[in-house]
């Protein structure tokens, strides 16, 4: 004789339990306690979870679906995201404070036919004065103050907008676990439940995550592995450009990146970006060099300063904003040693212009030479653009997409470019080619 029992498994290391706790016992981890049932033998009295069996379809008789996705109105949005958003899809949505994640999050719910809009931590006065802030603001927008996540649910599925908007993940509870809003079960299992309503309903949620001091999003580490998408705001808050990057795309490419402008109604596109962050160039200032960075698939031209100045005391300071400091520090030697330029008792200070950061390999050459260039006291002009990998013996290496970046070069009607090799097919810029920074100082 068998008869079913209800025990509690560990989903973690599968140990048993006669009654549900918060914490595992045997492995010590919290929330992986779920209650299955078991089939007892009375005549040995041992117990084992057994499952249903699942009916499966072959790949070959699966149709093919066209994706259809729904535009946001907002093109670098909808770039990011590889041509819209998906029905049915969970995007989670972070960024440091004040950065604009709520701001981008109301200008898609507004762009949207049916939209909903719920908010943990802002009643609906407050929600309505931040739409009329950026103007233009959709009057059949629905809104919602709410915090109980069964509640959001039903909601959702009664409504069926076309978009949810859940800010903050970190303010929803469940019922169905213990703890308070923004620890790590609440979340899980909150994420978890919208997760289920996006895919029944066919509405796409977008959850608004805060940012740790580390820079991930706060919560368990399996939030992210839970959603479709995961799309970051970067940038200085002290100024106006913004980077949306996408760091998980189940439905597209994780190369592309998205510029904005922050300004007093939202988050503006930039449509031309190298444009933008050259605005305000001079082109008569030492140490002043241009560089063509890849940022997903679009190359950049920004603006890379040095500032080389007489130490006051005896140990030279490097200083960097931008760019990497370790990286420098390699740089510097790298000059001193390969080019004879004599920076050991001088301080140096480089500046990315317009709050990028410059990580990839192809800035090396434009930092070396915008320090030449102010140590020299030497200015290059405006129509300079140089981009490379420098090796610790002072050699030039090439970088990946080298015709891209000139052709963004040709486009702004910039004249030379100072790089390791020609790629060819270039027309109207005339091609610098060095192979060690001595070179390159010679040559510029």
């Amino acid at each position: 004789m068998t008869k079913e029992t209800i025990i509690f498994v560990c989903s973690n290391c599968d140990a048993q339990f006669q009654k549900w706790t918060g914490q595992c016992f045997e492995c010590g981890k919290w929330g992986t306690v779920e209650n299955k049932t078991a089939i007892t033998d009375n005549k040995s009295g041992d117990s084992k979870v057994i499952g249903v069996g699942v009916n499966t379809q072959k790949l070959g008789e699966i149709k093919n679906v066209d994706s259809f996705r729904n535009s946001s109105k907002i093109g670098e949005l909808d770039r990011v995201l590889g041509g819209g958003i998906v029905p049915g899809s969970l995007i989670l949505l972070g960024g440091e404070p004040g950065i604009g994640k709520s701001t981008l999050s109301l200008q898609i719910a507004n762009n949207m036919k049916k939209s909903l809009y719920i908010s943990g931590e802002e009643s609906i006065n407050q929600i309505k004065m931040r739409a009329d802030r950026l103007g233009n603001a959709n009057a059949d927008m629905l809104v919602m103050h709410e915090n109980d996540i069964e509640n959001i649910c039903a909601t959702i599925k009664k409504e069926s907008p076309e978009i949810v908007i859940i800010d903050s993940i970190q303010t929803m509870i469940s019922n169905d676990t213990s703890g308070e809003p923004g620890n790590v079960n609440q979340v899980r299992v909150c994420a978890t439940k919208l997760l289920d309503s996006a895919k029944q309903s066919k509405s796409a949620i977008v959850i608004i995550g805060h940012v740790t001091k580390d820079g991930s999003v706060a919560g368990p580490k399996t939030l992210e592995h839970l959603v479709d998408t995961v799309l970051y705001i970067e940038g200085d808050r002290y100024y106006q450009t913004r980077l949306l990057r996408t760091i998980k795309n189940r439905f597209g490419s994780t190369d592309e990146v998205g510029v904005f402008e922050m300004n007093e109604l939202g988050l503006k596109e930039v449509k031309n970006p190298s444009s933008a962050f050259l605005e305000e160039r001079a082109d008569d200032t030492p140490g002043s060099v241009v560089t063509c960075l890849i940022e997903g698939t679009r190359p950049l031209l920004i603006e890379v300063q040095a500032l080389v100045n007489k130490t006051s005391f005896g140990y030279p300071v490097r200083k960097a904003s931008g760019f990497d400091l370790n990286r420098l520090h390699v740089l510097v030697a790298v000059l001193q040693k390969r080019a004879g330029l004599q920076l050991g008792q001088y301080d140096i200070h480089v500046n990315v212009v317009g709050g990028l950061k410059a990580q990839e390999p192809a800035a090396d050459l434009a930092v070396c030479l915008a320090i030449a260039s102010s140590f020299k006291d030497k200015v290059l002009g405006g129509d300079l653009v140089v981009f490379g990998e420098v090796g610790l013996g002072g050699e030039v290496r090439r970088v990946n997409q080298s015709q891209k970046r000139i052709k963004e070069c040709e486009k702004l009607g910039m004249q030379r470019v100072v790089t390791s090799k020609n790629p060819g097919n270039v027309h109207g810029t005339k091609i610098i080619e060095v192979k060690n920074i001595a070179e390159l100082i010679q040559k510029t």
